[in-house]
Protein backbone atom coordinates (compact mmCIF):
# COMPACT_ATOMS: atom_id res chain seq x y z
CA UNK A 1 0.00 0.00 0.00
CA UNK A 2 1.15 3.66 -0.38
CA UNK A 3 -0.29 7.02 0.00
CA UNK A 4 -2.36 7.95 -2.72
CA UNK A 5 -4.19 11.48 -3.15
CA UNK A 6 -7.93 11.23 -2.86
CA UNK A 7 -10.10 14.19 -4.31
CA UNK A 8 -11.79 16.06 -1.72
CA UNK A 9 -14.60 14.27 0.55
CA UNK A 10 -18.17 14.72 1.53
CA UNK A 11 -18.00 17.74 4.44
CA UNK A 12 -19.61 15.27 6.87
CA UNK A 13 -17.04 12.25 6.41
CA UNK A 14 -14.34 14.11 8.75
CA UNK A 15 -16.01 14.33 12.07
CA UNK A 16 -14.06 14.76 15.15
CA UNK A 17 -12.29 11.52 16.92
CA UNK A 18 -13.02 12.84 19.92
CA UNK A 19 -15.55 10.90 22.19
CA UNK A 20 -15.36 7.72 19.90
CA UNK A 21 -16.49 4.65 21.45
CA UNK A 22 -15.99 1.29 20.47
CA UNK A 23 -18.43 0.14 17.53
CA UNK A 24 -20.91 -3.24 18.74
CA UNK A 25 -22.57 -4.35 15.29
CA UNK A 26 -24.18 -7.43 14.88
CA UNK A 27 -26.15 -8.99 12.29
CA UNK A 28 -26.05 -9.33 7.77
CA UNK A 29 -23.98 -7.95 5.65
CA UNK A 30 -24.32 -4.14 5.12
CA UNK A 31 -25.80 -3.96 8.98
CA UNK A 32 -23.46 -1.00 9.81
CA UNK A 33 -23.51 0.98 6.72
CA UNK A 34 -27.30 0.03 6.04
CA UNK A 35 -26.37 0.64 2.41
CA UNK A 36 -28.50 -0.09 -0.17
CA UNK A 37 -27.26 1.10 -3.34
CA UNK A 38 -29.86 2.18 -6.50
CA UNK A 39 -33.48 1.46 -5.55
CA UNK A 40 -34.25 1.53 -9.66
CA UNK A 41 -36.61 -1.16 -11.12
CA UNK A 42 -36.92 0.06 -14.58
CA UNK A 43 -34.33 -2.10 -16.65
CA UNK A 44 -32.12 -0.78 -19.62
CA UNK A 45 -30.09 -3.48 -21.76
CA UNK A 46 -26.95 -3.39 -22.96
CA UNK A 47 -27.11 -4.75 -26.55
CA UNK A 48 -23.61 -4.17 -27.81
CA UNK A 49 -22.45 -8.17 -28.56
CA UNK A 50 -20.05 -9.85 -26.04
CA UNK A 51 -17.25 -11.96 -27.61
CA UNK A 52 -16.55 -9.94 -30.98
CA UNK A 53 -13.35 -7.80 -29.56
CA UNK A 54 -14.67 -4.84 -30.77
CA UNK A 55 -15.12 -1.90 -27.90
CA UNK A 56 -18.21 -1.54 -25.83
CA UNK A 57 -17.31 1.06 -23.97
CA UNK A 58 -19.78 3.44 -25.69
CA UNK A 59 -22.34 1.10 -25.81
CA UNK A 60 -22.06 0.57 -22.09
CA UNK A 61 -21.68 3.99 -21.17
CA UNK A 62 -25.20 5.12 -23.27
CA UNK A 63 -27.47 3.11 -21.14
CA UNK A 64 -26.18 4.49 -17.89
CA UNK A 65 -26.41 8.12 -19.50
CA UNK A 66 -29.87 7.40 -20.10
CA UNK A 67 -31.07 5.55 -17.11
CA UNK A 68 -28.98 8.18 -15.06
CA UNK A 69 -31.39 10.31 -17.40
CA UNK A 70 -33.96 9.19 -16.41
CA UNK A 71 -33.79 9.15 -12.74
CA UNK A 72 -32.08 5.50 -12.75
CA UNK A 73 -31.92 2.57 -13.47
CA UNK A 74 -31.03 -1.46 -14.14
CA UNK A 75 -28.42 -1.23 -16.74
CA UNK A 76 -28.33 -4.79 -17.66
CA UNK A 77 -25.30 -6.84 -19.33
CA UNK A 78 -25.33 -10.69 -20.43
CA UNK A 79 -22.84 -12.96 -19.52
CA UNK A 80 -19.72 -13.03 -22.19
CA UNK A 81 -16.20 -10.77 -22.10
CA UNK A 82 -16.94 -6.90 -23.44
CA UNK A 83 -14.55 -4.74 -24.11
CA UNK A 84 -13.40 -1.73 -22.12
CA UNK A 85 -10.84 0.75 -23.53
CA UNK A 86 -12.71 3.70 -22.04
CA UNK A 87 -13.61 4.20 -18.56
CA UNK A 88 -17.19 3.76 -17.17
CA UNK A 89 -18.42 6.43 -14.87
CA UNK A 90 -22.01 5.70 -12.90
CA UNK A 91 -25.01 8.01 -13.11
CA UNK A 92 -27.19 8.48 -9.54
CA UNK A 93 -29.20 5.74 -8.92
CA UNK A 94 -28.17 3.49 -11.64
CA UNK A 95 -27.16 -0.35 -11.20
CA UNK A 96 -24.72 -1.83 -13.32
CA UNK A 97 -25.92 -5.24 -12.59
CA UNK A 98 -23.83 -8.58 -15.03
CA UNK A 99 -25.47 -12.18 -15.28
CA UNK A 100 -22.84 -13.26 -12.87
CA UNK A 101 -18.76 -13.89 -12.97
CA UNK A 102 -19.17 -15.00 -16.40
CA UNK A 103 -20.33 -11.52 -17.53
CA UNK A 104 -16.57 -9.97 -17.49
CA UNK A 105 -15.48 -6.30 -18.35
CA UNK A 106 -11.90 -6.63 -19.94
CA UNK A 107 -9.99 -3.39 -20.09
CA UNK A 108 -9.09 -3.50 -24.10
CA UNK A 109 -5.50 -3.12 -25.59
CA UNK A 110 -5.94 0.78 -25.74
CA UNK A 111 -7.05 1.13 -21.86
CA UNK A 112 -4.26 3.09 -20.71
CA UNK A 113 -4.33 5.13 -23.37
CA UNK A 114 -7.18 7.32 -21.43
CA UNK A 115 -7.57 8.02 -18.05
CA UNK A 116 -10.82 8.60 -15.57
CA UNK A 117 -12.09 11.64 -13.82
CA UNK A 118 -9.49 11.18 -11.25
CA UNK A 119 -6.55 10.54 -13.49
CA UNK A 120 -6.13 6.98 -13.23
CA UNK A 121 -7.66 3.51 -14.92
CA UNK A 122 -10.82 2.40 -13.52
CA UNK A 123 -12.91 -0.09 -15.36
CA UNK A 124 -15.85 1.39 -13.16
CA UNK A 125 -15.94 4.73 -11.24
CA UNK A 126 -19.14 6.06 -9.30
CA UNK A 127 -17.34 9.59 -9.47
CA UNK A 128 -19.57 10.94 -7.04
CA UNK A 129 -22.95 9.37 -8.07
CA UNK A 130 -24.67 8.44 -5.38
CA UNK A 131 -27.20 5.86 -4.74
CA UNK A 132 -25.02 3.37 -6.63
CA UNK A 133 -24.95 -0.49 -7.28
CA UNK A 134 -22.37 -2.29 -9.38
CA UNK A 135 -23.13 -6.54 -8.96
CA UNK A 136 -22.76 -9.92 -10.75
CA UNK A 137 -19.90 -9.34 -12.68
CA UNK A 138 -15.57 -9.62 -13.47
CA UNK A 139 -13.93 -6.54 -13.86
CA UNK A 140 -10.43 -7.45 -15.43
CA UNK A 141 -7.73 -5.27 -16.12
CA UNK A 142 -5.83 -7.32 -18.12
CA UNK A 143 -2.52 -6.19 -16.00
CA UNK A 144 -1.81 -9.60 -16.86
CA UNK A 145 -0.68 -8.35 -20.76
CA UNK A 146 -0.92 -5.06 -20.21
CA UNK A 147 1.57 -2.48 -18.74
CA UNK A 148 0.02 -1.09 -16.43
CA UNK A 149 3.39 0.99 -14.68
CA UNK A 150 1.64 4.56 -16.24
CA UNK A 151 1.37 7.83 -14.31
CA UNK A 152 -1.74 7.95 -12.61
CA UNK A 153 -1.77 3.99 -11.84
CA UNK A 154 -2.30 4.82 -7.90
CA UNK A 155 -4.99 7.75 -8.52
CA UNK A 156 -8.12 5.32 -9.40
CA UNK A 157 -8.70 1.81 -9.05
CA UNK A 158 -10.01 -1.43 -10.49
CA UNK A 159 -13.55 -0.57 -8.91
CA UNK A 160 -13.29 2.88 -8.24
CA UNK A 161 -16.23 3.90 -5.39
CA UNK A 162 -15.38 7.83 -4.82
CA UNK A 163 -16.96 10.70 -3.34
CA UNK A 164 -19.99 8.67 -3.37
CA UNK A 165 -22.77 8.21 -0.78
CA UNK A 166 -25.41 4.71 -0.30
CA UNK A 167 -23.09 2.79 -2.80
CA UNK A 168 -23.78 -1.31 -2.60
CA UNK A 169 -20.70 -3.67 -4.80
CA UNK A 170 -21.96 -7.22 -4.14
CA UNK A 171 -20.90 -10.22 -5.91
CA UNK A 172 -18.29 -8.34 -8.19
CA UNK A 173 -15.02 -10.01 -8.99
CA UNK A 174 -11.88 -8.91 -9.89
CA UNK A 175 -8.86 -10.22 -11.58
CA UNK A 176 -5.06 -9.23 -13.25
CA UNK A 177 -5.04 -5.62 -11.19
CA UNK A 178 -2.60 -3.31 -11.73
CA UNK A 179 -3.75 -1.25 -9.24
CA UNK A 180 -6.11 -1.39 -6.02
CA UNK A 181 -9.24 -4.15 -7.12
CA UNK A 182 -11.77 -2.52 -4.87
CA UNK A 183 -11.37 1.18 -3.31
CA UNK A 184 -13.46 3.58 -1.75
CA UNK A 185 -12.34 6.69 -1.57
CA UNK A 186 -13.90 9.50 0.52
CA UNK A 187 -17.76 9.61 0.54
CA UNK A 188 -19.59 7.52 3.02
CA UNK A 189 -22.19 4.88 3.78
CA UNK A 190 -20.87 2.04 1.28
CA UNK A 191 -21.07 -1.82 1.60
CA UNK A 192 -18.76 -4.25 -0.45
CA UNK A 193 -20.31 -7.74 0.01
CA UNK A 194 -19.76 -11.54 -1.43
CA UNK A 195 -16.87 -10.33 -3.82
CA UNK A 196 -13.69 -11.37 -4.69
CA UNK A 197 -9.74 -9.92 -5.62
CA UNK A 198 -7.09 -11.69 -6.54
CA UNK A 199 -3.45 -10.70 -7.44
CA UNK A 200 -1.69 -13.14 -9.62
CA UNK A 201 1.18 -11.29 -11.75
CA UNK A 202 5.01 -12.13 -10.62
CA UNK A 203 7.63 -9.36 -11.34
CA UNK A 204 5.63 -6.55 -12.94
CA UNK A 205 3.92 -4.08 -10.00
CA UNK A 206 4.08 -3.37 -6.41
CA UNK A 207 1.76 -2.11 -4.49
CA UNK A 208 -2.01 -4.03 -5.23
CA UNK A 209 -3.89 -3.98 -2.54
CA UNK A 210 -6.88 -6.05 -2.41
CA UNK A 211 -9.88 -3.82 -0.39
CA UNK A 212 -9.14 -0.53 0.19
CA UNK A 213 -11.01 2.33 2.06
CA UNK A 214 -8.69 5.57 2.03
CA UNK A 215 -10.53 8.66 4.27
CA UNK A 216 -14.45 7.57 4.14
CA UNK A 217 -16.64 6.44 7.04
CA UNK A 218 -19.79 4.41 7.65
CA UNK A 219 -18.29 1.24 5.37
CA UNK A 220 -18.67 -2.61 5.41
CA UNK A 221 -16.43 -4.80 4.39
CA UNK A 222 -18.07 -8.69 4.73
CA UNK A 223 -18.25 -11.85 3.74
CA UNK A 224 -15.21 -11.08 0.76
CA UNK A 225 -12.46 -13.34 -0.51
CA UNK A 226 -9.30 -11.62 -1.20
CA UNK A 227 -6.25 -13.00 -1.99
CA UNK A 228 -3.45 -11.15 -3.01
CA UNK A 229 -1.12 -13.83 -2.93
CA UNK A 230 -1.78 -15.98 -6.39
CA UNK A 231 1.72 -14.30 -7.61
CA UNK A 232 3.84 -12.30 -5.82
CA UNK A 233 3.25 -8.76 -7.21
CA UNK A 234 0.32 -8.21 -4.46
CA UNK A 235 0.34 -6.33 -0.83
CA UNK A 236 -2.36 -5.72 1.43
CA UNK A 237 -5.62 -7.87 1.61
CA UNK A 238 -7.51 -5.28 3.16
CA UNK A 239 -6.23 -1.86 3.72
CA UNK A 240 -7.84 0.96 6.10
CA UNK A 241 -5.93 4.21 5.62
CA UNK A 242 -5.95 7.50 6.00
CA UNK A 243 -4.14 10.22 3.57
CA UNK A 244 -3.80 14.04 4.88
CA UNK A 245 -5.30 14.97 7.59
CA UNK A 246 -8.66 13.79 6.84
CA UNK A 247 -9.79 10.32 8.94
CA UNK A 248 -10.94 6.77 8.24
CA UNK A 249 -13.88 5.30 10.76
CA UNK A 250 -16.90 3.60 11.59
CA UNK A 251 -16.05 0.33 9.37
CA UNK A 252 -16.60 -3.25 9.85
CA UNK A 253 -14.84 -6.08 8.34
CA UNK A 254 -16.87 -9.28 9.08
CA UNK A 255 -16.22 -12.85 7.83
CA UNK A 256 -13.53 -12.32 4.88
CA UNK A 257 -11.53 -14.59 4.01
CA UNK A 258 -8.03 -13.18 3.58
CA UNK A 259 -4.64 -13.52 1.94
CA UNK A 260 -2.65 -10.45 1.96
CA UNK A 261 0.74 -10.41 -0.41
CA UNK A 262 4.10 -10.92 -0.27
CA UNK A 263 4.33 -7.27 -0.25
CA UNK A 264 2.21 -6.53 2.90
CA UNK A 265 -0.21 -7.96 5.52
CA UNK A 266 -3.28 -9.93 5.61
CA UNK A 267 -5.04 -6.18 6.85
CA UNK A 268 -3.52 -3.31 7.47
CA UNK A 269 -4.18 -0.71 9.68
CA UNK A 270 -2.76 2.50 8.15
CA UNK A 271 -2.77 6.55 10.27
CA UNK A 272 -1.35 9.49 9.05
CA UNK A 273 -1.95 13.25 10.10
CA UNK A 274 -5.84 12.35 10.34
CA UNK A 275 -6.78 9.64 12.41
CA UNK A 276 -8.08 5.22 12.43
CA UNK A 277 -10.92 4.66 14.72
CA UNK A 278 -14.13 2.61 15.20
CA UNK A 279 -12.91 -0.16 13.57
CA UNK A 280 -14.76 -3.37 14.37
CA UNK A 281 -13.09 -6.84 12.77
CA UNK A 282 -14.97 -9.43 13.70
CA UNK A 283 -14.88 -13.04 12.27
CA UNK A 284 -12.30 -12.67 9.60
CA UNK A 285 -10.14 -15.93 8.58
CA UNK A 286 -6.45 -14.16 7.97
CA UNK A 287 -4.31 -16.64 5.87
CA UNK A 288 -0.89 -17.26 4.37
CA UNK A 289 -0.26 -13.85 4.23
CA UNK A 290 3.33 -11.83 5.99
CA UNK A 291 1.32 -11.23 8.82
CA UNK A 292 -2.40 -11.43 9.83
CA UNK A 293 -3.36 -7.91 11.09
CA UNK A 294 -1.14 -5.00 11.10
CA UNK A 295 -0.77 -1.44 11.75
CA UNK A 296 1.33 1.03 10.12
CA UNK A 297 1.77 4.87 10.02
CA UNK A 298 2.68 6.95 7.09
CA UNK A 299 2.31 10.46 6.78
CA UNK A 300 1.93 11.60 10.44
CA UNK A 301 1.97 10.52 13.60
CA UNK A 302 -2.27 10.78 14.40
CA UNK A 303 -2.87 7.78 17.02
CA UNK A 304 -4.94 4.80 15.99
CA UNK A 305 -7.74 4.08 18.28
CA UNK A 306 -11.18 2.62 19.34
CA UNK A 307 -10.36 -1.04 17.28
CA UNK A 308 -12.74 -4.02 18.05
CA UNK A 309 -9.99 -7.57 17.34
CA UNK A 310 -12.72 -10.15 18.63
CA UNK A 311 -13.14 -13.43 17.05
CA UNK A 312 -10.93 -13.72 13.94
CA UNK A 313 -8.84 -16.63 13.17
CA UNK A 314 -5.22 -15.89 11.99
CA UNK A 315 -3.62 -19.35 10.26
CA UNK A 316 -0.57 -20.30 8.82
CA UNK A 317 1.16 -16.80 8.64
CA UNK A 318 4.82 -16.25 7.34
CA UNK A 319 6.16 -14.34 11.26
CA UNK A 320 6.28 -16.82 13.97
CA UNK A 321 6.93 -15.12 16.39
CA UNK A 322 6.36 -11.77 18.03
CA UNK A 323 3.23 -9.99 16.15
CA UNK A 324 2.58 -12.70 13.62
CA UNK A 325 -1.33 -12.70 14.37
CA UNK A 326 -1.45 -9.05 15.57
CA UNK A 327 1.17 -6.76 15.41
CA UNK A 328 0.37 -3.30 17.23
CA UNK A 329 3.44 -1.86 16.89
CA UNK A 330 2.75 1.36 18.10
CA UNK A 331 0.89 3.15 20.62
CA UNK A 332 -2.60 2.40 20.26
CA UNK A 333 -5.44 3.20 23.02
CA UNK A 334 -8.82 1.51 23.12
CA UNK A 335 -7.82 -1.74 21.38
CA UNK A 336 -10.42 -4.39 22.33
CA UNK A 337 -8.45 -8.05 20.82
CA UNK A 338 -10.42 -11.00 22.94
CA UNK A 339 -11.22 -14.16 21.58
CA UNK A 340 -9.02 -14.31 18.33
CA UNK A 341 -7.43 -18.18 17.58
CA UNK A 342 -3.77 -18.01 15.97
CA UNK A 343 -2.31 -21.14 14.60
CA UNK A 344 1.32 -21.33 13.06
CA UNK A 345 0.86 -17.60 12.81
CA UNK A 346 3.13 -16.37 15.80
CA UNK A 347 1.77 -14.49 18.59
CA UNK A 348 -0.37 -11.06 19.51
CA UNK A 349 1.34 -7.72 19.91
CA UNK A 350 -0.90 -5.23 21.53
CA UNK A 351 1.34 -2.60 23.77
CA UNK A 352 -0.49 -1.25 27.31
CA UNK A 353 -2.29 1.95 26.53
CA UNK A 354 -5.42 3.37 27.47
CA UNK A 355 -8.30 1.26 26.98
CA UNK A 356 -6.31 -1.69 25.58
CA UNK A 357 -7.41 -5.34 26.57
CA UNK A 358 -6.28 -8.40 25.44
CA UNK A 359 -7.89 -11.50 26.99
CA UNK A 360 -8.91 -14.85 25.78
CA UNK A 361 -6.50 -15.32 22.81
CA UNK A 362 -5.25 -18.49 21.94
CA UNK A 363 -2.67 -19.75 20.18
CA UNK A 364 -0.87 -23.37 18.91
CA UNK A 365 1.89 -24.06 16.39
CA UNK A 366 -0.05 -26.25 14.17
CA UNK A 367 -3.51 -25.83 12.37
Amino acid sequence: MCAVTPTAAHANVAVAAQNAVPLSVTGSACSLSLATGSSATSVYSVTATPNDAIDDTASIQGRINAAGNAGGGIVKLPAGTFVINGKLRMAGNVKLEGAGPATILKAGPSFTGNTGPAGGYPIVTTAGADNTTLSNFTADQSGDTLNGNVTGRLKEYVIDVRESSNSLVQGVHTKNPFTYSIAFVGGLKWCVRDSSTQSATNGKYVELDGIHAMNTANGDIVGNVVDQRKGTDGDDGIAVHTYGNEDVHDIRIADNTVRGGRHGAGIDLAGGSGVVYNINLTGNTVWGSPRGLHDAYYDGTKQIHHIQVVGNTFKNNDIKTTGGAVDFERPVTYVTMTDNTACNSGDYRLPAGTGNVNARNTLSTAC
